[in-house]
């Protein structure tokens, strides 16, 4: 891989030309921050900071809003490198918090079940995991881009959400069945803790909250007696951890949602190495090696 891997402290001249095969930024996703979002700051960046009115820029694997971690956005040229950094096993610590379900299997909906989990114990989850290794089939959420009959899953999804809401039925998850199956492979599952989370808990190097992305809901659980584990997850491209979650609750006769997902590796691409969307300005926005 050629381009360049930007890093902290790093200066760019003036010429996007000077980077034949393109740059590279790993970033700290910010939690409430959608992918496009980082993807639209950082353009903006790189814009101005090459004099170009118009530069393509992309990422390498969205992150839903409510995940942080390793995104790669990807400048100039790199952008044709997207599909085959996509391609890379990916590396998370999944919250997951047992005892009820929500209709996108986070905490963007609110919970539409609960469900006993006296059952639902370290030693029972720490049995259950290495039965999730391997190759395997995995159903995606109905909150997803996924399509069926040629209609997102998400329409389907906010269709039914809106009826479950008016108390004309509950939300239907069995609807998610619909969707096409797809060949996954978890290669790591270890417990890491395990415990109650904190109801508004989020990664602390991921903080900063985007006031355009107020309208990204996040539900209080406080006052709700929940157990949560934090599991580390090992897996290749496509893997849904937000149904892992759900079907980790299921092997436990139980329910269970994401409670947080953080990305800490994609390939090689590692966490500790990443940049804050504010690092990344600061490179960008700084004046070049060449004193412009």
């Amino acid at each position: 891989m050629d381009a360049l891997i930007l890093k902290k402290g790093m200066t760019l001249t003036g010429s996007i030309e000077d980077y034949p095969e393109g740059i590279i930024i790993p970033i700290d996703k910010p939690y409430r921050w959608t992918s496009a979002d980082v993807i639209r700051k950082v353009k903006w960046a790189a814009c101005r900071h090459f004099s170009k009115k118009n530069l393509k820029v992309g990422h390498a694997g969205t992150l839903d809003p409510l995940a942080t971690g390793v995104l790669l956005v990807c400048i100039g040229k790199a952008t044709k490198l997207a599909e085959t950094l996509q391609k890379h096993d990916k590396e998370y610590v999944a919250g997951v918090t047992f005892g009820a379900t929500t209709p996108s299997y986070d905490r963007e909906k609110e919970i539409d079940q609960e469900y006993p989990c006296t059952q639902v114990t370290r030693e029972a989850i720490e049995a259950v995991l290495p039965s999730f290794l391997g190759e395997q089939e995995q159903v995606a959420p109905l909150f997803s881009a996924k399509s069926v009959d040629g209609v997102r899953a998400y329409e389907m999804a906010r269709k039914a959400y809106r009826a479950a809401q008016k108390g004309d039925s509950s939300f239907d998850h069995s609807a998610a069945e619909l969707l096409s199956k797809q060949n996954i492979t978890i290669t790591r599952m270890e417990m890491l803790s395990w415990g109650e989370p904190i109801a508004d808990a989020r990664p602390a190097a991921a903080d900063t909250v985007n006031r355009f992305n107020a309208r990204i809901n996040v539900i209080d659980i406080s006052g709700k007696d929940l157990p949560h584990a934090d599991i580390l997850v090992g897996c290749t491209k496509g893997t849904y951890i937000r149904a892992l979650a759900r079907d980790l609750g299921e092997a436990l006769g139980s329910g269970a949602f994401l409670h947080s997902l953080r990305r800490t590796g994609t390939g090689s691409f590692r966490i500790e190495e990443s940049l804050s969307v504010d690092d990344a300005m600061d490179i960008l926005l700084r004046p070049t090696s060449e004193g412009r």
